[in-house]
């Protein structure tokens, strides 16, 4: 009687694996993810992730949306490296209509297993620069070589046009889907995503290691890998515009919360500020003596407050936070760098409220007290008895006892020169 039990509970644990096995083919077939950005070290670690999604999955394929100006270079070589080392096929596809995948997306896109173009995209223009550095001929011709072989190494591998491919590096040229297409740099022109599955279908692949397959997507259910919180957060933070404009707002609170101690609601929001503000920094090209200038412009603002220049100084703490921000990142292309309208839009209204702060925050550390002992210093008031030298003054509606430095008769006016303890040291005010 065991044996027939036994059997039973082997057939039903068969039964379940095999569910578990169907419950994983019935997954999404195609995975996907959009990319709508600037490259940078956020991109790289989305496109690993999917690449790792993909393969638990067992998917048959990772699609993969660009729409990009370009980026940073190493971001570059470590998606390349990504999408090489794939167990997962990989369908780059620019999209939707309008788009491009230029510079850093243009290398991304010949590193794909299948590049696909929408109608009216472009692509290209691929040269290595350094922005806002002049390169010597030997060093600029090294670094076009570099770029040059990176291209041919992946472009070759693919079996794709390796000459026209070279000629986005060295020539910066670009081309339309057409061009892509005819020239072999792309595979298709596809109009949607089933469109392209359709061009596909029994059509053979070369992957980087050689190996010849084909791919059947044809009505495969397609699921949207979503960026992770932080990749969401730090993706707006890679923003320079942004951290820009976050980092001069928080030192602006911090600014604040030095002029009115104890408020701590503005010293708390600018550290959180600033903090965030370095995070995104640190994975962008940053000139520090960007910063310099920044740190220069709140200091021009602190003095034109303290020694009213008549504007001098407040104008040129605008013109150093704004020269400050538009050399703040140095981008590889103008969309990884602040733009002049933020640097403007930022520098003028943050120097005038900080200039009206710190005229405000002197001109009340320069007052005359107008409470407390020190408060009546300087009140005019009536001796109510003859100071001969003591007596009785009404001052400030109340009764105090005085001492006159002359004789003052009763009704005269004095003026409270000193206060000792509960006795004002008074003296007689002339018509």
């Amino acid at each position: 009687m065991m044996i027939p039990r036994f059997q039973g509970r082997l057939l039903l644990i068969g039964i379940l694996m095999v569910g578990c096995v169907l419950a994983t083919s019935a997954q999404a077939e195609v995975l996907k993810i959009v990319i709508n950005d600037t490259i940078h070290p956020m991109t790289t670690e989305y496109i690993e992730r999917a690449i790792a999604q993909a393969q638990q999955e067992n998917a048959k394929a990772l699609l993969i949306e660009i729409n990009t100006p370009g980026g940073m270079l190493d971001a570059t070589r470590e998606i390349i490296e990504k999408l090489l080392a794939s167990p997962v096929p990989v369908i780059i596809y620019v999209t939707p209509s309008g788009s491009r995948s230029a510079s850093a997306g243009f290398f991304i896109l010949q590193a794909a297993d299948v590049g696909a173009m929408a109608p009216g995209t472009n692509t290209g223009a691929a040269h290595p620069v350094i922005p806002g550095v002049k390169l010597d001929e030997i060093m600029a011709k090294k670094m076009e070589n570099d770029a040059a072989a990176l291209m041919r190494s992946v472009v070759l591998k693919r079996g794709r046009n390796v000459e026209v491919a070279e000629s986005t590096v060295r020539e910066s040229k670009s081309f339309t889907e057409q061009e892509a297409l005819s020239q072999h740099l792309i595979d298709y022109v596809a109009a949607n995503e089933q469109d392209l599955f359709q061009q596909m279908r029994g059509k053979p692949i070369k992957r980087f290691d050689g190996k010849i397959f084909v791919l059947d997507l044809t009505g495969e259910p397609i699921r949207v890998l979503e960026r992770t919180l932080k990749q969401r957060i730090f993706g707006v933070l890679m923003d320079p515009n942004f951290a820009f404009g976050i980092l001069a707002l928080g030192v602006f609170a911090i600014y604040a919360e030095l002029n009115n101690p104890g408020t701590v609601l503005p010293g708390t929001v600018g550290v959180i500020l600033i903090v965030l503000a370095a995070f995104a920094l640190n994975l962008l090209p940053v000139r520090f003596a960007a910063l310099a200038l920044i740190a220069t412009a709140f200091v021009l603002f602190a003095l034109e407050a303290k020694l009213a220049s008549h504007g001098v100084l407040g104008l040129g703490g605008v013109v150093a936070l704004t020269l400050g921000g538009l050399f703040l990142v140095d981008g590889p292309i103008p969309e990884m760098r602040v733009r002049l309208s933020t640097a403007l839009g930022v520098s003028l209204p943050v120097g005038a409220i900080t200039v009206f702060l710190m005229t405000i925050a002197l001109k009340a550390r320069a007052g005359k007290r107008v409470s407390g002992v020190e408060g009546m210093v300087g009140e005019i008031g009536t001796a109510q008895t003859p100071l001969s030298p003591n007596g009785k003054v009404f001052v400030h509606g109340e009764l105090w006892d005085a001492t006159a430095s002359s004789p003052i008769a009763q009704g005269e006016s004095v003026a409270v020169k000193r206060v000792d303890g509960l006795r004002l040291k008074v003296d007689p005010v002339s018509e």
